[in-house]
């Protein structure tokens, strides 16, 4: 079995309000040496088969991120991130 992996994250342009409130939080903890924070999806897809990135960036374009607010990025597991 393949697993292609999808990871979705806001454009940099775009606010994350998610991201932002961890940022926040974090001085609460100790921590004062993080910037920023940027929330984002992870996504497994198992094939039956050889891995296709061409169907997994087809699902990912149609189905999994919004191309107007989010990028995405595609990787066998294990493999280099090739970006989509």
């Amino acid at each position: 079995m393949a697993r292609v992996v999808v990871d979705v994250m806001l454009k940099p342009e775009i606010l994350d309000p998610q991201g932002q409130a961890v940022a926040n939080a974090l001085p609460r903890l100790g921590v004062t040496d993080v910037s920023s924070v940027r929330i984002g999806r992870r996504i497994e897809i198992d094939f039956t088969g050889e891995p296709d990135l061409d169907r997994a960036r087809e699902i990912a374009d149609k189905l999994l991120a919004n191309p107007v607010i989010e990028d995405f990025e595609i990787r066998v597991e294990g493999a280099a991130a090739e970006v989509a």
